[in-house]
């Protein structure tokens, strides 16, 4: 809910547990950035839901062309075991 000059009121109270390392990293960031430690919530979530993995279209998207790879490989004759074993071995 957002008042009239534009300031969220907070109407969903959640209870966590986090492990001693992450509770500190949320106490240094908010004392780093200034806000509550739920503001480093709220930030942290909006910004995590932005780098979300693809939705499911793009995932879609995403599996015709791996097909359309894979099609192209064999249309070429490629040995794809022997291509991913001397990709293994260049980075070693």
């Amino acid at each position: 809910m957002v008042c009239s000059d534009g300031v969220s009121i907070m109407t969903h109270r959640t209870t966590f547990a986090l492990d001693a390392i992450t509770a500190q990293r949320l106490k240094r960031l908010a004392a780093r950035w200034k806000v509550s430690q739920a503001e480093v919530v709220r930030r942290s979530v909006e910004q995590a839901e932005k780098q979300a993995p693809a939705q499911p279209e793009d995932v879609e998207r995403r599996i015709e062309i791996a097909r359309q790879l894979r099609a192209s490989i064999r249309k070429r004759n490629v040995d794809a075991s022997a291509w991913m074993a001397a990709a293994r071995n260049s980075r070693r």
